[in-house]
């Protein structure tokens, strides 16, 4: 794949286009594939892979609505700004976040309490 080093584990537990959606993102996230990068076609990929169409379209519209890729139309997929992608999904995920602890009836005090914990927990 040019420039896209991406292996498919048969005997990995995770469905193969989650394989090739984790392996594109974490490679877009680390720079290793810089932004504006032009992906190989769908069916390209699948050939090289030796994966079905399907499951290569599956993974490139996962990471499309992550915000990792972009398609461009007849010009190509592309890998997007990684850091506005990741930006917008933050802000959804604290508002959605907000939202649901609301309904469930917390005041602020122990929503922010429970994101520090989560924070404390994942970060140190």
């Amino acid at each position: 794949m040019r420039g896209v080093n991406v292996h498919i584990d048969p005997r990995s537990p995770l469905a193969p286009y989650e394989q090739l959606r984790a392996q594109v993102a974490a490679q877009a996230r680390s720079g290793e594939l810089p932004v504006g990068h032009r992906l190989p076609t769908v069916r390209g990929l699948a050939g090289e892979l030796g994966l079905a169409v399907n499951t290569v379209a599956k993974a490139y519209r996962a990471l499309e609505a992550d915000g990792v890729i972009e398609t461009r139309g007849r010009h190509g997929t592309f890998v997007a700004a990684a850091g506005d992608a990741a930006a917008r999904e933050l802000v959804a995920a604290a508002q959605a976040y907000a939202q649901r602890a609301l309904r469930l009836g917390l005041d602020r005090a122990a929503a922010e309490a429970a994101v520090r914990d989560a924070l404390r927990a994942h970060y140190g």
